[in-house]
């Protein structure tokens, strides 16, 4: 049978119940009991009475006897029926439909935890059955729902997926961080060489950038008088999909005053620590084809003495022509008008796709860092940290630059990389050199996305988020 006979039929009995005067989408269910507490507080309610509900998953008929499946979102349960009407209502019902179960708990005789069910009423009908198997991975991202459904570890993934950013929430507030939700909508964009979307507000008519980062506007809030600051949000970069990026995605910025790199070094190996075991309930991880054992002090790797071990490139005189070769010999293509910084960053890039970390990569080279404190002790390089783990870089903080003049000239840089082809390249930000000529103090900031989750959950982004941008199909 297709789809579309399963759906004539459903359809059929739909009307079959509105003509037995029975609502079948009433507004109201009167559950008492989740399925969980039915099967694991069992000795406590046998004998007594509970209203449980869910989406039926299987319907067995032995003669005068019915055994049918609920399932709700903490468990599933079996309900056995063995009144005659009820009986006669379920030919009515399929599986894919949401019912209401009163009765008494107790064990079947082969010992099958049940609710002995002496009154069905129904709470929404399905009109198209759940397939048995959902694997093609297009259609199980387009009917996310669905895939839900047939396959549970995808919403058990996002219950994890919550657990990471309550975790991460937690720790910052228990080291006195404020949260504060900033704009998602921008005029000048920035805090990250990324290609924004343009949206127009109509109100105003105007053009205006979604958000690439949470960093100027959290830094805006040191110089308004915040301690520590953080934001949990969306944010959007107008890029590739693949398996390490989204274009819409969740990530999470920090801004600690009077503090600086070294200071965030500590903090944050603390916190992904933490949210690791919150969320997973250990350390110890295999990803791809990495084993990384995240319970030890994690080692500091200068960035120009790994680019100049692995490739012999010194990234403080860069020759041009040797980072196009090995760029070229590693079958790198890059589009566009490409700088030198953007040839560096990815020949770091195939450095980094074979570490197994963790480590941190520090003291990044200051034209590869606009928006860093320059070194005290090598005025060519930032106060810059990456802790770099499984292939991927799992978070980027530095020491914030507070000099306004400073800030204006690497902004004028970025502009003219922009102006010349670069539409990753930096904003000039007008605004936000403003503020820091106000005054902003010293402080450490730090970022990471949820690639962080998808990383150690060891999936795609487009797995890991409940409902992943697909092309539109009707």
């Amino acid at each position: 049978m297709i789809l579309e006979d399963y759906r004539k039929e459903r359809l059929r009995k739909l009307e079959e119940i509105k003509k037995l005067g029975i609502d079948p989408y009433p507004s109201k269910s009167y559950r008492d009991t989740h399925i969980n507490k039915v099967i694991d507080d069992f000795d406590k309610l046998k004998g007594k009475e509970v209203c449980v509900a869910g989406r039926i998953t299987a319907i067995r008929s032995f003669g005068k006897l019915l055994f049918v499946k609920i399932r709700d979102y903490f468990g599933e349960v079996q309900l056995f029926i063995k009144d005659a009407d009820t009986i006669k209502f379920f030919k009515l019902l399929d599986t894919g439909d949401f019912i209401e179960a009163k009765g008494t708990v107790d064990k079947t005789q082969t010992g099958e935890i049940s609710v002995f069910t002496s009154d069905v009423r129904l709470l929404t009908k399905s009109l198209r059955p759940l397939p048995e198997k959902f694997t093609n991975k297009e259609e199980r991202y387009r009917r996310r729902y669905v895939d839900m459904n047939v396959n549970p570890e995808v919403r058990e993934r996002l219950v994890r997926r919550s657990k990471f950013w309550q975790a991460t929430r937690e720790f910052m507030m228990d080291h006195g961080f404020v949260e504060i939700n900033i704009p998602v909508l921008e005029h000048t964009t920035g805090g990250a060489d990324a290609n924004p979307f343009v949206t127009h507000m109509d109100a105003l008519d105007e053009d205006f950038y979604l958000r690439i980062s949470h960093e100027l506007p959290l830094k805006r809030l040191l110089g308004g008088g915040f301690d520590k600051v953080f934001d949990i949000g969306v944010r959007f970069r107008n890029e590739g999909v693949d398996d390490e990026h989204l274009p819409e995605h969740i990530a999470f910025e920090a801004y600690a005053a009077y503090e600086n790199y070294e200071d965030g070094l500590e903090l944050y190996e603390a916190m992904i620590k933490y949210v690791a075991q919150e969320t997973w309930g250990t350390l110890q991880f295999h990803v791809g084809e990495f084993d990384v054992n995240l319970d030890q002090k994690w080692p500091r790797i200068r960035y120009s003495d790994i680019m100049k071990e692995k490739y012999d490139v010194d990234v403080f005189n860069p020759d041009e022509k040797q980072l196009r070769q090995i760029l070229k010999d590693n079958k790198v293509e890059l589009s566009g008008e490409v700088s030198v910084g953007r040839m560096l960053d990815n020949i770091w890039k195939l450095i980094r796709k074979t570490s197994a970390g963790p480590y941190w990569l520090i003291e990044e080279p200051l034209s590869l860092s606009p928006l860093a404190k320059k070194s005290t002790e090598n005025p060519l390089v930032t106060e810059r940290f990456h802790p770099v783990i499984a292939g991927t870089e799992m978070g980027n903080g530095f020491s914030e630059l507070n000099d306004p003049i400073d800030q204006l000239e690497r902004f004028e840089e970025q502009q003219a990389m922009r102006d010349n082809g670069d539409d990753e390249a930096q904003m000039l930000d007008m605004d936000f050199v403003e503020m820091l000529e106000y005054g902003m103090p010293p402080a450490c900031g730090w970022g990471n996305s949820e690639r962080n989750f998808w990383l150690l959950e060891g999936v795609s982004g487009r797995e890991a988020v409940p409902f992943p941008i697909i092309k539109s199909k009707d």
